[in-house]
């Protein structure tokens, strides 16, 4: 971020009125030009190369083990919100997965009828009423806000893959699951490339997305969402943000390297 702010001067502002959720624009365009290079260069490529060497099948079971060893961080996070009939049906899922889908390769909890859900820590801060704060593009991850910012670090822990004493194991999941959700978003990159600017339609996706998720029917779009230059710009997922990409602005189908 330091080296970010340095280079910040080098960023250029489109015209007109500035977004109040994001007064650091300067240097967030400066980090979002790093994180679209490296996705682009990098990244990217890597994702499409892991599509093709890796079979659907073998994706989806992939996922699977992921998303299920994963699981703690939404189980904790449901009960914090309040959520405990949730809550206690994820840990019914995250046991018939673990059980009987051979680790969570499988997903037999699914036709039992155990649907997947999805809470984090930053969205836990914003139920107990915690503002979002500014909007920040993080380098190598991604958009975010300061809120967000600070709940990724507990969401990490709140997962057993911080506890595994193989270090090897550890960087090869990290790595792994990164790749993979980079991968899940490659049909979304042409509604990046294609924005009239990339960065505005990113940061108006996330943050339509996390607001939706914190406050639900009640989140309120402001009136300058979506540059005036491309009123008809259709908000979907994005991936061009950097590794992890820009959730959907709708309800939860990501991106960027969650996270």
């Amino acid at each position: 971020m330091v080296l970010a702010a340095l280079v910040g001067g080098c960023a250029t502002l489109p015209a007109g009125q500035r977004d109040p959720r994001d007064p650091w624009e300067r240097v967030n365009r400066s980090v979002w030009t790093f994180d679209y290079a490296f996705d682009r260069t990098i990244y990217r490529p890597v994702a499409r190369g892991y599509t093709k060497v890796a079979p659907a099948p073998v994706r989806r079971g992939i996922r699977n083990f992921l998303d299920n060893l994963l699981y703690t961080d939404t189980i904790l996070n449901e009960f914090l919100q309040g959520k405990f009939r949730y809550g206690g049906a994820d840990i019914g899922r995250l046991l018939v997965n673990t059980i009987f889908g051979l680790g969570g390769i499988f997903d037999p909890a699914t036709r039992l009828n155990f649907d997947k859900h999805s809470a984090d820590v930053g969205e836990t801060l914003g139920i107990w009423g915690l503002p979002s704060g500014p909007f920040v593009m993080i380098p190598f991850y991604g958009p975010a806000d300061v809120r967000d910012t600070f709940g990724l670090a507990a969401d990490e822990y709140a997962t057993p893959e911080p506890y595994l004493s193989n270090q090897y194991l550890f960087w090869s999941l990290w790595l792994v699951d990164k790749v993979d959700l980079r991968a899940a978003l490659l049909s979304e990159d042409s509604l990046v490339d294609s924005a009239y600017d990339p960065y505005a339609f990113v940061r108006n996706a996330y943050l339509q997305h996390r607001d939706f998720l914190v406050h639900g029917s009640r989140a309120e779009v402001p009136q300058q969402e979506v540059p005036q230059e491309f009123p008809e710009q259709p908000q979907g997922s994005s991936s061009g943000s950097g590794p992890s990409g820009a959730p959907a602005p709708s309800p939860p189908a990501p991106s960027t390297p969650p996270h």
